[in-house]
C-alpha cells in the first residue's frame, strides 16, 4: 500500500504577476537526487480559476508530486496563450526550489487546458521551452485551436507526425499522454478523448484513456455550484472516484507509464 504524504501548499507569483499555487509533499527525502516529478495542471477557461484545482493538486501532492497550479485568463486578446506559457517557464525554472526534477515536467489540463496542454507536444516547438515529458488531457476537446499553438492537436498530429507531413515520419518525438474523461460528461462529450487517443495510437504514440462514471466537474473531484458561479469541492462518491482517476493518470505519466488494457482499439 502507498503512504501518502501530507501535503503543503504555497502561493507564489509568475514573471507575468500571476498567482501560481504550489502543492509538494510535506517529505521529498524520497524524491532521489533530482527531486519529486514536476506537474504543471491548467483549469479550463473560467478566468484566473486555479482554487477549483485544489482537491486534485493537494491529492497528487500528498502522493509525492509537485504541482504548480498558476491562474490564467482565457478571455485576454491572446486567449491566455502568454500566461500558460509563462506559467510553463515558471514550473521548469523554479522546479527545483520546491523539491522538484524540471527534467520530469507533466502538463496536465482539465478542459480548455488539456487541448492546451496537448498542443505542446503535437506542435514541434510551439514555446521555445523543453517540451513536457509527458502530458495529461482531463476532459478536453482536441480538433480545436489550442490555447498554446492556435492550432488544433489532432490537425497537428495529421500535419507533423504523418507519413506525409513536412519533415516526414517523426517529426515530433512522441511522448506519453494519458486522458481521463466522464462518461457522463454532457459539456464535452468523452468521445473527444476517444478520437484523440485514438489518433495518437495511429501514430505510433504511447497513450493510454481511462473513462470514468463522473461528469465534466467531477473528473477533478468538484461540482459546479449555480450560485457561486464556479466549480466547488466536491465528495459525492462519483467525483471522489473521478478525482482518484485523474490523480493516477498524472502519477503514471510522471513515471512515463501507459497502463495497459487502456489503449484505443485502433
Amino acid at each position: 500500500m502507498t503512504t501518502e504524504l501530507v501535503a503543503t501548499h504555497t502561493l507564489v507569483h509568475g514573471a507575468n504577476g500571476k498567482a501560481v499555487d504550489v502543492y509538494g509533499p510535506g517529505d521529498v527525502s524520497g524524491a532521489g537526487a533530482g527531486g519529486a516529478p514536476v506537474v504543471l495542471l491548467w483549469h479550463g477557461t473560467g478566468p484566473d480559476e486555479r482554487a477549483m484545482m485544489a482537491p486534485v493538486a493537494r491529492a497528487a501532492a500528498a502522493r509525492g508530486l509537485v504541482v504548480f497550479v498558476p491562474d490564467w485568463r482565457s478571455d485576454a486578446p491572446d486567449r491566455g496563450r502568454a500566461h500558460l506559457l509563462d506559467s510553463l517557464a515558471h514550473a521548469h525554472d523554479h522546479a527545483a526550489e520546491h523539491g522538484g526534477d524540471a527534467g520530469r515536467l507533466v502538463v496536465a489540463g482539465w478542459s480548455a487546458g488539456a487541448g492546451a496542454a496537448a498542443g505542446l507536444v503535437t506542435h514541434p516547438e510551439p514555446s521555445g521551452l523543453p517540451r513536457p515529458s509527458a502530458v495529461v488531457g482531463i476532459a478536453g476537446r482536441y480538433d480545436v485551436p489550442a490555447r498554446t499553438t492556435g492550432r488544433a492537436p489532432l490537425d497537428d498530429l495529421a500535419e507533423w507526425a504523418g507519413s506525409d507531413g513536412p519533415g516526414g515520419p517523426g517529426a515530433v518525438a512522441p511522448v506519453p499522454v494519458r486522458l481521463v474523461h466522464g462518461t457522463r460528461d454532457d459539456t464535452l462529450d468523452s468521445v473527444s478523448s476517444r478520437r484523440f487517443a485514438a489518433a495518437l495510437g495511429r501514430h505510433g504514440w504511447p497513450v493510454g484513456l481511462e473513462e470514468v462514471p463522473t461528469d465534466h466537474a467531477g473528473v477533478v473531484m468538484t461540482r459546479f455550484d449555480p450560485a457561486a458561479g464556479r466549480c466547488v469541492p466536491d465528495t459525492a462518491p462519483h467525483a471522489v472516484e473521478g478525482g482518484r482517476t485523474t490523480v493516477r493518470a498524472l502519477l503514471e505519466a510522471s513515471r512515463g507509464l501507459v497502463r495497459p488494457g487502456i489503449l484505443p482499439l485502433v
